[in-house]
């Protein structure tokens, strides 16, 4: 145990003990309410890393006497999934298996359809976890039978309770009575962005840095890399970002990166400097989306410092190109309708095997002929609709134009 983690020694065994997540595992959270009701169903956990996600695996298949088996989707194969599995026949009949698959967006859609087949009979309960959208990354079929619950970065209060276990923890095992206030246990809680392992892995080498009291100022010496904003919260200046390249500010824009960057956070940069290339800029400059990704992979393989050029090249391009939301308003359309359940009654001619009746748009003169796309009971729904830009005037021009309109 000498080289484990201090995050995994200090592990929550029940629900009690878990920090945060108080909408699914406090007294009224919504998974604790099911399981204290004896059931367990599928279910998809999707959050920030450090939230909780595999504690809350390990607790749900502690409760339920379960078979527990860990996968992380970034190392496993499907064949050392198959294997578990195989083994469920055995099992079947007595408390099953609870299989925990982690980053379960790194399988692909032919290794996620290998899993319903177990899921669906019943033999195996699956929890599966990503820091992705679900929506995005999982196969919808196992959405369908799943349950989703979000993990939402920790408070720092909350957090500061795991570092007075920590404390406890390493006091014991080093024979010292070192301590810490609670404000500066929540400062140092405050500088994991609400990441619980960021936190105790910042406050472990605090401790070993610090002479009797452990101070905010000793955590900031390891701060680099781990969230350094204080006061300021993380996703706040991911906002601001987004907000100054949307408002088309290249100033603010750039400063946003240069703050984020110090704190070491580049993948959170480049993840939303992806997002505001389609929901922002979107159509208005179709290739941005293109080009911000070369520069963020080119960040991610040069790393700091250098990382910082590509991506102040990319919030610059982005907040001096034009706007347009319109894509990003027609799907948040889109997602409404199927929320609701509508939708389903797709029409004849575009139902294989035969698709009878469906007329094939080339053999028509610009390749366009008129027919119904939609299904029956949205036939008639409009979603998108042409931004006031020069690339999407083109676009529909050449829109009427084919269609007589």
């Amino acid at each position: 145990m000498k080289n484990a983690q201090l995050a995994d020694i200090l592990r929550p065994e029940t629900m009690d003990e878990i920090v945060g997540q108080k909408h699914l595992f406090g007294q009224k959270g919504i998974i604790r309410r099911m399981l204290m009701g004896g059931r367990i169903t599928n279910m998809i956990f999707f959050g920030p890393p450090g939230t909780g996600k595999t504690t809350a695996a390990s607790v749900i298949a502690r409760m339920s006497d379960m078979s527990f088996h860990r996968f992380n989707a970034t190392s496993a194969s499907m064949s050392d999934v198959k294997e578990v599995l195989a083994s469920s026949s055995n099992l079947f009949g007595a408390n099953g298996i609870l299989l925990y698959i982690d980053e379960i967006q790194y399988f692909n859609r032919k290794q996620q359809q290998a899993l319903l087949e177990y899921i669906e009979d019943g033999r195996v309960t699956l929890i599966a976890s990503t820091t992705e959208n679900p929506h995005f990354y999982i196969y919808n079929a196992i959405i369908s039978r799943s349950s989703l619950f979000e993990f939402r970065p920790v408070e720092a209060e909350e957090c500061a309770k795991m570092l007075f276990r920590a404390l406890d923890y390493l006091n014991k095992e080093s024979s010292q009575t070192k301590t810490v206030s609670a404000e500066d246990a929540q400062k140092i809680a405050k500088l994991a962005g609400g990441d619980v392992r960021r936190a105790i892995g910042l406050f472990e080498n605090a401790y070993f840095s610090a002479d009797s009291e452990i101070t905010i100022d000793d955590a900031m010496q390891f701060s680099y890399g781990v969230g350094n904003f204080n006061d300021d919260v993380h996703y706040d200046m991911l906002g601001c970002l987004q907000k100054s390249i949307r408002g088309s500010d290249p100033d603010a824009a750039v400063f946003y990166v240069a703050k984020m960057l110090s704190s070491g956070d580049l993948i959170s940069v480049c993840r939303r400097l992806q997002v505001i290339a389609s929901e922002d800029v979107g159509l208005a400059y179709p290739q941005a989306a293109a080009i911000v990704r070369a520069c963020c992979e080119s960040a991610k393989e040069l790393g700091m410092p250098e990382a910082r050029i590509p991506l102040a090249n990319a919030a610059i391009l982005l907040a001096t190109a034009p706007k347009s939301n319109s894509a990003y308003a027609a799907v948040n359309a889109a997602f409404e309708d199927v929320s609701a359940g509508l939708g389903v009654d797709i029409p004849v001619h575009l139902q294989s095997p035969l698709f009878k009746g469906y007329i094939y748009p080339h053999d028509y003169e610009n390749h366009y002929v008129r027919q119904q796309y939609l299904p029956n009971d949205l036939k008639d729904r409009k979603y998108y609709s042409f931004g006031k830009n020069k690339t999407e005037s083109a676009a529909e021009e050449y829109w009427k134009k084919i269609k007589g309109v």
